[in-house]
């Protein structure tokens, strides 16, 4: 079924990306190409944080799935952990279109959406659908741990009373909670990186919040290198568990191609991998142990998956390599990493967790 559900994207490539996007997300929604039951994953894959296990480290990130309504699909086609987001205390209809482009030469993707969504209410409303018994009898949740990523609206914020408030409406349903604090299409959100606003921001989380889910982080590929160090201190001392390391960035590599490399906006996919890594390597050396890592930018392929664990990474995520491949990308990227792990006669993602820091 991932196969069928890969082979419609040169059909959906013809259309506007937007377009294509809402077309996906409608076509996982109704059941199309996704299998009655989630794929088995080989043992080998398995991994823990976050007091979690998960069944393989690979997870869809957030901005597929900004408004919560594909998360049990997206689980059954063999992520294994899904998050949803980015959501915002009002609904807002985002940048003006167009604001999403391809650069397929490049296999890459550039957005301004601007948090595009449907708002807290609605979003807390499907997350709470997702504990409903099934029809079928069978327990009721996604199947894989779930996240919430949570930002601010672009006008009329108040990060120290919205982030809390956005916590205690999606606490109840979810395995753990992001802070989008990084986001370039949103005026002023990366100030909220800087680390006393993230302290003031993750005090007003923990004085409201002190019994939630783990709660993570979400950082800029464009830091400077030296601000990594003190960030990642303040996210430690304000009770952060975890990092996601990195969000789009604004920088446009010489390297590359599409016409499109010129349109604003945060650049994603393949372009990004050497700063998302170097960003990992950073950020694993300042936490050193201390904090759940997630990383995400350019991953591609098995050995990329394997690399950024071996660079300190307990998961990993991707959104512009799915939807460049589609599905099928799931099954390929599994089966490359078992194959390099037997190859290199490693039997658990542990054994290679931090091996090249």
């Amino acid at each position: 079924m991932s196969l069928l559900a890969s082979l419609s994207l040169p059909l959906l490539r013809k259309m506007d990306p937007e377009t294509a996007h809402e077309l996906a997300l409608d076509a996982l929604q109704m059941g199309v190409s996704v299998p009655v039951n989630r794929p088995k994953d080989d043992p080998a894959l398995a991994t823990r944080t976050m007091g979690m296990r998960f069944s393989n480290p690979l997870g869809i990130a957030a901005g597929f799935d900004k408004n919560a309504r594909v998360i049990r699909p997206l689980a059954k086609l063999g992520f294994g952990f899904v998050e949803a987001g980015t959501v915002t205390p009002r609904p807002q209809a985002g940048n003006p279109k167009p604001r999403l482009f391809r650069l397929t030469e490049d296999r890459a993707v550039i957005n301004r959406m601007g948090f595009n969504n449907q708002g807290i209410d609605r979003f807390a409303v499907r997350l709470a659908r997702l504990h409903r018994p099934l029809p079928s009898g069978r327990g009721a949740g996604a199947g894989v741990p779930i996240g919430a990523n949570l930002g601010i609206n672009k006008t009329g914020a108040d990060p120290e009373r919205d982030y809390p408030a956005l916590v205690a409406r999606v606490k109840p349903y979810v395995n753990y909670i992001v802070l989008n604090v990084s986001s370039p299409n949103t005026p002023g959100l990366r100030g909220l990186q800087d680390s006393a606003r993230l302290r003031s921001i993750l005090d007003a989380i923990a004085e409201r919040h002190p019994e939630r889910p783990p709660l993570l982080v979400k950082l800029a590929p464009d830091l400077e290198n030296d601000a990594v160090g003190p960030i990642v201190e303040a996210a430690i001392a304000g009770g952060a568990q975890g990092l996601i390391v990195t969000n789009t960035t604004l920088a446009r590599p010489a390297t590359l191609l599409s016409p499109n490399k010129t349109e604003s906006g945060g650049l994603s996919g393949r372009p990004l991998r050497t700063r998302a890594t170097e960003m990992l390597r950073l950020v694993a050396e300042a936490s050193a142990g201390r904090m759940a890592l997630i990383s995400c930018g350019g991953i591609e392929s098995g050995a990329d998956v394997l690399d950024r664990i071996r660079l300190g990474a307990d998961l990993v995520q991707f959104y512009a390599a799915f939807s460049y491949e589609g599905p099928a990308i799931l099954a390929r990227l599994k089966q490359e990493m078992l194959d390099r792990m037997r190859a290199d006669g490693v039997e658990t993602l542990a054994d290679i967790r931090g091996a090249d820091l």
